[in-house]
């Protein structure tokens, strides 16, 4: 007995000792690199107690041999926030590998011109709870990013998310069990498409939001996705901009300009089936005064809805004004307006055709104008004001040459 305790305690040190080398060697790699070197991930599941970092190199591949074969396993993580991050770089992919259970983001990239997560997969095992990480795939203040054939689960905050970029594409990816599924935030020039985005509290964000260096986002064009049943609870943690998205919402924009959403099957979220609100409607005090805060030229066509015969099932003071004030019951409309206008945008008492809210040629979809702007007293079901179309939006050009 006591020579079989002895072998299962010299099997585990060697274990955490195989774990610890491994760390140490692949930081190593990422340090050591020479532009243009690919580092290799073998099959495995590796234990890692610390962030890992890649900085300052170019054309750089860090490839695993599989989302399900390689794993990079964070949990119990002691040091540094990310799982990786990638900063002040140029054209890296990272490929073929899993990140779990990060303290903080998954995988952060800053700085980086030429990003390209393929066929990654991060996610924080267990029940989704607020103590996960914010963020699962994070390029922050990148340019030509390109995210294809991922996964994303249990991110407190958004799964897949770009925030202050340029050049995005995101594609061919599924986002669960996330507090947002997918966010394109203060960006430029975005195409989501041919996504699955399912059991999430919010299927898709695109938002503009104040106090960020990069001001204002568009030019976001969201299609072909199939974005149903986001009805699982808020678990973001108080505070976050995210706690106020409510459970059951499909597709959500808040405050930005010049997006088109078409072509998508926005199926069984019971809450908003897609919502077009102002920053006023958060109630949260706007300090920047840069901040554009109203949603203008706003296309959306030719999705499919569908949602239960439910009442609304998001909670919080949205989900108060629909049970008391609006009272909707279970006729909640698909499509769900604010009705906050921006006064400058008028002319002859019309708003400019730029600047108007089109609703077009959406199958079995119902609309309304909750009046926001005037508590609610002329609420309108009727869509025929915003009857209207904007030019197509141009696509997002990704260049990894």
């Amino acid at each position: 007995m006591r020579f079989l305790s002895f072998v299962a305690l010299s099997f585990a040190s060697f274990t955490a000792l195989a774990q610890a080398d491994f760390q140490k060697k692949l930081q190593r790699q990422l340090i050591m690199a020479e532009d243009g070197a690919t580092i290799t991930l073998d099959a495995g599941t590796y234990k890692l107690s610390g962030s890992l970092s890649l900085e300052g190199k170019k054309n750089i591949i860090v490839r695993g041999a599989g989302m399900e074969k390689t794993i990079l396993s964070f949990k119990g993580q002691t040091d540094g926030a990310e799982g990786l991050r990638v900063s002040n770089a140029e054209n890296i992919i990272l490929e073929n590998f899993t990140v779990q259970d990060a303290k903080g983001d998954a995988i952060k990239t800053m700085n980086v011109n030429k990003i390209t997560f393929r066929n990654v997969k991060t996610e924080w095992t267990g029940e989704p709870k607020a103590t996960n990480g914010a963020y699962g795939l994070y390029p922050v203040m990148c340019q030509n990013v390109l995210i294809e054939g991922c996964v994303a689960i249990g991110a407190s905050d958004a799964g897949i998310y770009v925030g202050q970029s340029k050049n995005i594409i995101v594609r061919n990816s599924r986002a669960y069990h996330n507090v947002a599924g997918i966010e394109i935030e203060n960006s430029l020039m975005a195409d989501v498409y041919d996504n699955e985005s399912t059991e999430n509290t919010g299927g898709i964000l695109v938002f503009d939001l104040p106090d960020l260096v990069q001001k204002k986002g568009g030019n976001v064009r969201v299609y072909n996705n199939h974005i149903h049943h986001n009805n699982f609870p808020n678990f973001a943690p108080k505070g976050n901009i995210v706690a106020s998205v409510p459970q059951g919402t499909g597709v959500m924009i808040l405050a930005t300009n010049q997006v088109e959403i078409f072509n998508n099957k926005i199926i069984g979220n019971n809450s908003l089936g897609t919502g077009i609100i102002s920053y006023f409607l958060t109630e949260n005090r706007i300090k920047d005064k840069d901040y554009y805060p109203y949603p203008t030229g706003i296309y959306i066509h030719d999705n499919i809805y569908e949602r239960d015969r439910v009442r609304y099932q998001g909670k919080g003071r949205m989900g108060q004004l629909f049970r008391y004030k609006l009272r909707f019951g279970k006729k909640v409309p698909h499509i769900i307006y604010d009705g906050i206008v921006d006064a400058k945008t008028l002319e002859n008492g019309q708003i400019k055709a730029e600047n108007r809210i089109c609703v077009r040629n959406n199958q079995n979809a119902t609309f309304v104008n909750i009046d926001a702007a005037n508590k609610f007293k002329n609420v309108s079901r009727d869509a025929t004001a915003y009857d209207c179309t904007h030019s197509a939006l141009k696509q997002a050009a990704v260049s990894m040459k």
